[in-house]
């Protein structure tokens, strides 16, 4: 989705934002992630990213490996910043929104804020790459990727779009299967975390292909 704001380098994000930690979300760069926000924090949270202006929300994961405290848990290290490009009020309290993914970060420190929702400051850098779109894909391995679709659909009875699936750039079709893919918190970290995208859709495929062989043999599934 195009955005009123361009960011062309790391330079050009805030570097402290607001973090919304949330099990099993994942947002990626140029991805879109619908948010219904009800929590009187988060409500806070969204007030303050306008009235600030920058619209920025980092999206991130609690750590499951290491919980820490129930009312304010460990997260991970990594996360994606996203801009607030569509928000609509429902006269309830709620805010329905889209956030767009912009880059990724890397948590330097949480910050002690009074504000009732947790601010950190982050570190773009590691991944400059975020910032050109469409990075890499010539290496992805699109044929492989839309077999491994095709057999989790079939073997779920699901059905999908596929003429606007053949149609989207490997990018586009690779961070919004990542997106929407039903894995738990460590694959939706790995899928975050892959230096690149050839190595997101490799993992992507790998994770499908085990669901199917355990989904095969009867065993427990991984997903969520």
């Amino acid at each position: 989705m195009p955005m009123n704001a361009v960011y062309q380098k790391p330079g050009d994000l805030a570097a402290v934002i607001p973090v919304f930690p949330l099990p099993g979300a994942l947002l990626l760069p140029r991805g879109q992630m619908p948010l219904n926000i009800f929590e009187p924090r988060y409500v806070a949270m969204i007030d303050d990213a306008l009235r600030g202006g920058h619209r920025l929300i980092g999206m991130i994961q609690p750590d499951a490996a290491h919980p820490g405290p129930e009312d304010k848990p460990n997260l991970y290290k990594i996360g994606c910043v996203g801009r607030i490009t569509q928000i609509a009020e429902t006269g309830d309290g709620r805010y329905l929104l889209q956030l767009t993914g912009i880059a990724r970060f890397h948590v330097e420190e949480e910050l002690a804020v009074s504000t009732l929702y947790r601010q950190c400051r982050v570190s773009y850098a590691p991944f400059v790459d975020d910032f050109t779109p469409r990075k890499g894909e010539d290496d992805v391995d699109r044929a492989g990727l839309l077999r491994a679709l095709s057999d989790f659909l079939k073997a779920n009875n699901l059905k999908a779009d596929w003429e606007g699936i053949e149609n989207a750039p490997n990018e586009a079709l690779v961070n919004a299967l990542a997106m929407m893919s039903p894995y738990g918190t460590a694959e939706k970290q790995a899928l975050l975390e892959a230096p690149d995208l050839k190595t997101r859709a490799e993992i992507l495929v790998a994770a499908t292909e085990i669901e199917l062989a355990k989904k095969t043999s009867g065993g427990e599934t991984p997903l969520q």
